[in-house]
């Protein structure tokens, strides 16, 4: 009896945690939670990716499933997981950032344009300014999960010289975090983030990937190639076919991405009891409304 009433007891206090917690606080959490899973469940296609992008004799050669029986083999189950620890510790404060972004743009517009539609162009344009706000925040993990899943077990195009000299051979986030700031400073952290917005340009991420792992490449030596200059080398050294490397398996990870992330992101707004986008309009107008002072009138 004792312990069903400290569970009733710990369920009555969380539930008032969840009352007490206001609308964009809820939907941080529901976007996180959404974040993390998906991009978790989709891990081992972003690791194999990656390394089409960043490293095409290894693996983009033997294609898709070839490149899932060498990482199974030479660095086990958790090779397919490889830098997912600093990608859901991106994934999670940058869709939680997203999301709720989002949803308070999409206030605020209202608010200040209370004849705006509600259709995809004031989607569009809160979708836009959540995307950068949460960019400019998280911006730095993504460039470390690159790097840390760019290392491969047993690799023989690892600059081992490079390694030696410079110690590029990160043991984990908070190292890489450090060595990345110390060759580059804040700017370093922030490498190809002038192509992110752009990402919808896929050879663009390309570009991004492979300028994010340049100081790994022993063809670069110790030269620090800038945006046009990676294009135009990948394009002469790679072949353009390069530039779209790992394409199809972003096909293949964005719908169970977007599906997962979506759908979960809507069972932790039931969860929290999150109003809906209209409703929560209607109460931020009526609690503005009700805090402004009446005039009184002789």
């Amino acid at each position: 009896m004792g312990k069903k009433r400290e569970e009733r007891d710990m369920g009555t206090f969380f539930d008032g945690v969840i009352e007490a917690m206001p609308v964009f606080a809820k939907e941080l959490v529901a976007g996180g939670v959404a974040g993390g899973i998906a991009k978790t469940v989709v891990a081992p296609l972003e690791r194999v990716k990656i390394l089409f992008q960043t490293r095409k004799a290894e693996f983009q050669s033997i294609g898709l499933f070839g490149s899932f029986k060498k990482i199974a083999r030479t660095e086990g189950v958790m090779g397919f997981y490889r830098g997912n620890g600093a990608s859901v510790a991106r994934i999670v404060p940058y869709a939680a950032l997203h999301y709720m972004t989002y949803e308070q743009y999409r206030r605020w517009i209202i608010l200040a344009f209370p004849d705006v539609g509600r259709g995809p162009v004031l989607d569009l344009v809160a979708g836009s300014f959540s995307g950068g706000t949460a960019v400019l925040f998280t911006y730095p993990l993504d460039l470390v999960r690159t790097k840390l899943a760019y290392q491969v077990v047993g690799s023989s195009n690892l600059n081992a010289q490079s390694v030696l000299t410079n110690g590029k051979v990160y043991k984990g986030i908070l190292d890489c975090f450090s060595k990345t700031r110390n060759e580059g400073g804040i700017r370093g952290l922030y490498r190809g983030v002038g192509l992110l917005g752009q990402t919808f340009t896929y050879p663009l991420d390309v570009v991004r990937r492979q300028m994010q792992v340049q100081r790994h490449l022993a063809s670069n030596s110790a030269e620090i190639k800038g945006t046009i200059e990676t294009l135009v080398m990948i394009a002469e050294k790679q072949g353009w076919k390069q530039l779209f490397s790992g394409l199809s398996i972003n096909y293949l990870k964005v719908v169970p991405s977007v599906a997962i992330g979506f759908t979960v992101y809507d069972m932790m707004k039931s969860y929290l009891s999150v109003p809906s986008r209209d409703e929560a309009v209607i109460e931020v107008v009526s609690s503005t409304s009700s805090s402004e002072p009446t005039s009184l009138h002789s």
